[in-house]
């Protein structure tokens, strides 16, 4: 045996069960309640009719007992009635069989049903209960041969005079009824097991047409790859029970299409922009080499090379910051941040910009926000950063803070620069996505800083969001959500 299958642990039934189809599961369950109803049922009918015979043959030999009761009560004396009563009416019977004996406080036989001597024994029958109780159930016994009986022993008083009473034995023969209970318990248990049986192949016929649909939507799976992220389920075809799941399937497979077209996207993208300052880099280097060069050449040769390493850098880190933000586990530390000091710190790096595109940057109000203070002012900077690139000289850039009614805190950029077309709109916030690179200041720019805005306002919790008019500029609007806020 290999070291493999040593420690290979056994497998328990448990781990057995779980491996079985739905149809199989469904199909056991269905048939094991089936047979415990049915078990329960057949115990109720088998109990009640065992039950109500008992009842009906203690009944009886109450009856019996009474009428002698009120006969040696009665008519002590007359000797033909206690014979009649004892010895002819049970004999005569020719549907139920029963004996009466009657004995004195000695327990010696005075009178008794023909042939009782020969099976049923005095000593068989149970001790004498007073005169004025009335029996309720008797005692079975079972004699020699095999037969059945229900056995009742009372006292009976003779007269009002206080003679001592006598004994009264009465017998009922029910080895036919037990031998019905016997044939009726066979039946009951052949009705509970055919039932089962039935119940289990009704159980797997319905378990295999309700889970049908569950195997159209495996073919569905199957046929679904990463070129073929198209196929849908159509929710409206399937039973209640199915149809949430089959709009989960169908939402999840738009998620992947679209994120498989968002990477296939982001891909060709990056591969678009790492090629061009690499290219750049590549014919600086070829250049310089084809010929000797002076040293002022070769000097501005490292010098445009160092601007091109610097925009591979700022794009490398842009990534790193996107991949991190994505995380399910990222998590920032917030503090208390005065929202104008930390704009005022991110104006202040670009005034000489600004001044040089004759472009007038303006700030107003103030609050302060429960956010980090870098991430804070990186979103700043990236929004101000767009908004100068995209807005001719003479324009103007606002920037104001203001404390909404619902206790958000709302940080707003305004320019009076190109403006956005409004198909373009849903998707400036994606990575790499550029609406007109020609109409910007700064053509080269990567186009990850809007994303970059929208991934620090989902770490905070916040939106951000766009309105734009062409020819009149455009306003980005950061709203930090509740309890980022506080008075100031």
């Amino acid at each position: 045996m290999s070291s493999k299958n040593a420690l290979r642990k056994p497998r328990t039934r448990r781990d057995l069960f779980r491996t079985w189809s739905l149809a199989r599961r469904l199909t056991l369950l269905y048939a094991g309640s089936s047979f415990l109803m049915l078990l329960l049922a057949a115990a109720y009918l088998y109990w009640s009719l065992v039950d109500n015979l008992e009842l009906e043959d203690s009944a009886f030999l109450a009856n019996e007992i009474q009428e002698c009761r009120s006969l040696l009560h009665e008519s002590p004396h007359d000797e033909d009635a206690l014979a009649h009563e004892i010895q002819i009416e049970p004999a005569a019977n020719p549907f139920i069989k029963y004996y009466m004996r009657l004995l004195d406080n000695q327990g010696r036989i005075l009178l008794e049903t023909p042939r009782m001597a020969n099976v049923l024994p005095v000593a068989s029958f149970p001790v004498a209960i007073a005169t004025t109780e009335i029996p309720m159930r008797g005692k079975f016994w079972k004699s020699g041969s095999g037969e059945s009986y229900l056995l009742m022993s009372v006292l009976a008083q003779v007269d009002m005079d206080g003679i001592t009473p006598r004994i009264l034995h009465v017998a009922l023969d029910v080895s036919a009824e037990e031998a019905q209970i016997v044939g009726y318990l066979r039946t009951l248990l052949a009705v509970v097991a055919l039932g089962t049986l039935f119940s289990c192949a009704a159980g797997l016929f319905v378990a295999r047409k309700g889970l049908r649909p569950l195997k159209d939507i495996t073919k569905a799976t199957d046929r679904t790859s990463a070129s073929q992220l198209h196929e849908r389920i159509a929710a409206n075809a399937w039973p209640e029970e199915l149809a949430s799941l089959a709009r989960s399937f169908d939402q999840m497979l738009d998620r992947l299409e679209d994120s498989f077209s968002r990477l296939s996207q982001f891909s060709a993208d990056l591969a678009h922009e790492l090629r061009t300052p690499i290219n750049n880099l590549r014919g600086e280097a070829g250049v310089a080499l084809s010929q000797a060069r002076t040293p002022e050449e070769y000097r501005r040769t490292l010098e445009s090379s160092l601007e091109e390493y610097a925009r591979l850098s700022r794009l490398i880190d842009n990534m790193l910051f996107l991949a991190r933000a994505d995380g399910p586990m990222t998590s920032i530390a917030r503090t208390a941040c005065n929202s104008r000091k930390a704009i005022e710190v991110v104006r202040e790096f670009y005034v000489a910009l600004a001044a040089d595109r004759g472009i007038e940057v303006v700030c107003g109000g103030k609050a302060t926000v429960q956010a980090d203070t870098v991430l804070f002012r990186q979103a700043i900077s990236n929004l101000l950063s767009n908004a100068l690139n995209y807005t001719p000289r003479g324009g103007k850039v606002s920037i104001n803070v203001q404390r909404q009614y619902d206790r958000t805190v709302e940080v707003t950029v305004t320019d009076t620069g190109f403006g956005i077309p409004a198909e373009h709109l849903p998707k400036i916030f994606e990575r790499f996505y550029r609406v007109d690179p020609a109409r910007s200041q700064q053509p080269n720019g990567s186009g990850l800083g809007l994303a970059i805005v929208k991934s620090i306002m989902a770490l905070h919790g916040g939106t951000v969001s766009v309105q734009s008019e062409l020819g009149k500029g455009s306003t980005f609007s950061l709203s930090f959500p509740l309890g980022a806020a506080a008075d100031r």
